[in-house]
């Protein structure tokens, strides 16, 4: 469990260090024009939802939220783990490393967030990228080439572990997948441990699917102030909620 609960601070540790407010932009959350140096292949919310990926602030004007809230999912083994998604989406466990799939009803968008994977042994980075490429070929019944639109790898001491972050953009036969690995090996006690998100769907959709699904599920996991809690995890802030202990009402 405590690898668990590290892997759970360090994914909100990038959250929160990328919920910012851009006083220049008067469109609320428009991402529409936003680019990143990390790869010159993508632009608008794609850009910006790699560049979170990466821990780097992106110019957000209020709190992203679900607009059409759905079910609720939380995890019987790690009930931390727990969010409100959109109308038409259901969430599945994943027992290995107790994350979640979230998972459109036609199939075609899929949110995927595990974050305490762990071996007693050390595991190359490229290793966990290579077994989510298969995951998303499996899921896509998909045997051809897949287009590497962004790539970054990146490997650095880090106190006591070694940690390592490995990050593609993806296109294959009209479907984008944005993949974030961070993996950790600690040498004294020959382990690693890695934390996956894996966000995909439809290309022609995969602004709006930022924007609307994968961005505001994303900061339901934020623990922060109480100016912006969500304390019955329905989408919608206490501070924009008239009902913020009711899911059926805002």
């Amino acid at each position: 469990m405590k690898s668990i609960d590290y892997f759970k601070l360090s994914f909100l540790f990038l959250l929160i260090s990328a919920c910012s407010s851009d006083s220049n932009n008067t469109n609320t959350n428009n991402l529409n024009n936003f680019t990143t140096d990390l790869c010159t292949n993508i632009s608008g919310p794609t850009a910006a939802y790699y560049d979170n990926a990466h821990g780097r602030a992106i110019p957000l004007s209020q709190i992203p939220t679900i607009a059409n809230p759905g079910q609720q999912f939380i995890h019987s083994q790690y009930p931390a783990l727990g969010f409100t998604m959109p109308q038409g989406y259901s969430g599945f466990e994943t027992q290995i490393g107790l994350g979640v799939d979230v998972v459109r009803n036609d199939g075609l968008t899929i949110w995927r967030y595990v974050p305490g994977l762990t071996s007693l042994s050390q595991v190359n980075i490229l290793d966990i990228v290579a077994s989510e490429v298969a995951l998303l070929r499996q899921r896509y019944n998909y045997n051809g080439q897949i287009g590497v639109t962004c790539t970054q790898n990146f490997t650095q001491p880090q106190g006591n572990f070694i940690a390592s972050l490995s990050s593609r953009v993806l296109d294959f036969a009209g479907i984008r997948a944005v993949i974030s690995i961070n993996s950790y090996f600690e040498p004294s006690l020959g382990s690693t441990f890695a934390a996956v998100t894996v966000a995909s769907g439809p290309a022609n959709e995969f602004d709006n699917l930022v924007m609307d699904v994968f961005l505001p599920i994303h900061w339901q996991l934020l623990i922060i102030d109480n100016s912006v809690r969500d304390s019955d995890l329905d989408g919608t802030p206490d501070t924009q909620d008239n009902f913020p202990f009711d899911p059926q009402r805002q």
